[in-house]
Formats: structure tokens, C-alpha cells, sequence
């Protein structure tokens, strides 16, 4: 009994271990795959960027390199490494526990905005990539659309959907207005700030989901 609270512990020092490793191993080869981009980036030189051994790489990275681009792709969405899901991070906390809709909406977007100015410059490496990084971004999107429904369904729930908007409905609103390339054509190409945007998307899906 009383060797527990030692193996709890060691335990979390483990894990805590483990996140530190793959924080830098992603954030080292994120460095890489932007600077060369992803063909030129070895899982050698991300092991030596990120002071862990090749083998290391690969126990945190299943599947080898197109494992390394996942790990990239999930830690800058997601703005660190700790196995967190999206659902229990603060940020959707507060937005879960926000009782107004128009409030509501306006915060998920300033979520959306600042994840979508952290995955922009990966996503573009990775979609310019060889085709064996299509599954990679084909899973990345389903997940977010399977995403959007969690908003969807908040608003639904709390009967503040306009009529004829049902949450399937809204969930494909919601999925289409945060597209990755909707952001990039606002700010890349229209040079409008991620502030911008922000304040854009919260008036566009309020203005499409809530009576008017």
C-alpha cells in the first residue's frame, strides 16, 4: 500500500517524460519540414534536431515518417503535445459553458482562427507533399467535420438554431465557413489579419445559424 503514491509518481514523471520528448521532436520536426520541406526532412535529422535517437523517433512516431507528419500535423493544431482531446481543453470549456449564442459563436471562432494560424503553414507543406500524405489529410478533415458537430449540436440543444437549420445542417455550415482554405484566401491572398477573420467567421455563422 504504501509503495502507490511512489508508482503514481514515477508514473506521471513517465508521462510528463514522454510529452516533454515528443513536444520536441514534433516542434523539432515542424522547424524542418517547413524550412525544406517534407521530402527533404529525414527522420534522421529530426532525431539529431530533436537530441533523441533515431529509434526514439520511430517509438514515437508509428508508421515512420507519415507517423512523424501526424504528430506535426495533431500538436500544432492542437498547440502542444499533452494527450489532451480537444473536447476537454480549456478553450472549448469556456465555450461550453458560455450561455448566450451569439457569445458563444463569436469565441469558437476566435478558437478556430488562432488553430488555423497555427496549421496553416503546415497544412500547406503537407498537401504540397507526395500523394502518400492524402490519408493523412482525408483523416484530419473527416475529424474535423465529425468536430463541427459538437458547436452544431450546443446550439441545438439550447434551441438556438434558426428555424429550418437543424444540427446536421448547421454542422455542414460550421464545416464549410472553417475550411483551412477559406483562411488561407482571406489572409494569405486578401491580406486580411487573423483578427480579421476572426471577426468575419463570428458574424458569418452567426448571421447563418442564429434567427436573424
Amino acid at each position: 500500500m504504501t509503495d502507490k503514491p511512489k508508482r503514481r509518481y514515477s508514473s506521471e514523471l513517465r508521462r510528463e517524460q514522454s510529452d516533454t520528448t515528443r513536444q520536441r521532436i514534433a516542434d523539432a520536426a515542424r522547424d524542418l519540414m517547413l524550412s525544406r520541406g517534407y521530402a527533404d526532412t529525414t527522420m534522421g535529422d529530426v532525431a539529431a534536431a530533436a537530441g533523441v535517437a533515431v529509434q526514439t523517433l520511430y517509438t514515437a512516431c508509428p508508421g515512420g515518417k507519415a507517423g512523424l507528419a501526424k504528430l506535426v500535423y495533431d500538436t500544432t493544431l492542437a498547440g502542444d503535445a499533452a494527450p489532451v482531446p480537444m473536447s476537454e481543453r480549456p478553450a472549448v470549456a469556456v465555450i461550453v459553458s458560455e450561455p448566450d449564442p451569439v457569445r458563444k459563436l463569436h469565441l469558437y471562432a476566435r478558437m478556430v482562427a488562432a488553430m488555423a494560424e497555427r496549421i496553416a503553414p503546415v497544412h500547406a507543406v503537407l498537401r504540397a507533399a507526395a500523394g502518400g500524405l492524402g490519408p493523412l489529410l482525408r483523416e484530419s478533415e473527416a475529424q474535423r467535420r465529425t468536430g463541427t458537430r459538437g458547436p452544431a449540436g450546443m446550439l441545438a440543444a439550447a434551441g438556438a438554431l434558426r428555424p429550418g437549420v437543424d444540427t446536421d445542417r448547421a454542422a455542414d455550415i460550421i464545416f464549410a465557413l472553417t475550411s483551412i482554405e477559406v483562411f488561407e484566401r482571406l489572409t494569405t491572398t486578401c491580406g486580411w489579419s487573423t483578427d480579421d477573420y476572426a471577426d468575419w467567421l463570428a458574424a458569418t455563422l452567426t448571421d447563418a445559424l442564429l434567427p436573424r
